[in-house]
């Protein structure tokens, strides 16, 4: 069933003793906001996750496979969706390279979105290789960011092991290797995410489809554990539905209400027990009605 309603979300989660999003360009050091000081989780940390577990959930099998995955081939994709449409085999044979897919464009598209859950629910490119067009996804997630500023511990870390014998005869057999960990003592991180009912039609994002991703956003940590990433949970998942598929109030007023902070502001925070959550539920806008899925 498609979607009569619009959706705009909080997602409140943690990390303690643990990395939440590492940014390659600076070491693996955790994100954050160089004038503010806040922690940051990138919308694409947090999507992957979501893809993870939905994969864990419906075992990869369609109309639930995930597109993008790690070793996945995209190209290899497009092509499955050529060789399962009328006439498309045909056209992957021929050697006419500038049509890309020609007026088979919108049927390999159509199975793109039918066949895999994040194309239909994030949208994808997917114009290299044979031509299946792009696809505008109905559910888009910001930036995650801490409510206080966070502080990246460096941890020196020894292996008692050594990858080589060279590095063995270096240590006259002490075989050890250092290395360095970086973790964020405790954040707690919020995150805003829009579900459009106009391009949920376009997609084939369903009713079906919005409740498996509810699932996903407060279970995703459950299921992605590390010794890198520490303690990371959901801590609130808080859901405006609006009457109409246009919405009922701007976004930005609602997520105002939903407000993290800590109890002693003097204190450094280490638990979520040091915060305090408020939902302010009074006198909503006609038409939008608050459900609290986690939290």
């Amino acid at each position: 069933m498609s979607l009569q309603n619009r959706y705009d979300f909080v997602l409140l989660f943690d990390v303690k003793d643990g990395n939440p999003n590492g940014d390659p360009d600076a070491g693996n050091l955790p994100r954050v906001d160089a004038e503010t000081g806040q922690g940051l989780v990138t919308d694409v940390s947090l999507k992957r996750k979501v893809r993870n577990f939905i994969g864990l959930l419906k075992e990869e099998q369609p109309p639930y496979e995930i597109y993008v995955k790690e070793k996945a081939i995209l190209n290899k994709q497009h092509e499955r969706a050529y060789q399962a449409i009328p006439g498309g085999a045909e056209l992957l044979a021929g050697d006419d390279k500038k049509r890309k897919g020609g007026d088979k464009v919108e049927e390999a598209r159509q199975w793109m979105c039918h066949n895999f859950f994040d194309v239909r629910t994030f949208g994808a490119v997917m114009s290299t290789g044979v031509n299946c067009g792009q696809v505008r996804g109905p559910v888009q997630i910001t930036f995650a960011r801490s409510v206080d500023p966070v502080i990246a511990s460096e941890h020196s870390i020894t292996r008692m092991a050594v990858a080589t014998e060279k590095e063995a005869e270096k240590q006259d057999g002490d075989n050890r290797t250092m290395g360095r960990k970086f973790t964020v003592p405790y954040g707690l991180y919020v995150a805003h995410g829009f579900v459009s009912a106009h391009l949920a039609d376009q997609t084939g994002f369903s009713e079906g489809d919005l409740e498996l991703l509810w699932q996903a956003l407060g279970n995703m940590f459950e299921h992605d554990r590390s010794a890198a990433r520490g303690e990371m949970a959901t801590r609130g998942l808080y859901v405006f539905k609006h009457e109409s598929k246009l919405g009922n109030a701007q976004a930005f007023s609602l997520f105002e209400r939903i407000k993290a902070e800590l109890k002693d502001k003097n204190s450094v925070p280490r638990s979520f027990g040091d915060y305090a959550v408020t939902v302010d539920e009074a006198d909503l806008p006609n038409g939008v009605e608050l459900l609290k899925l986690v939290g």
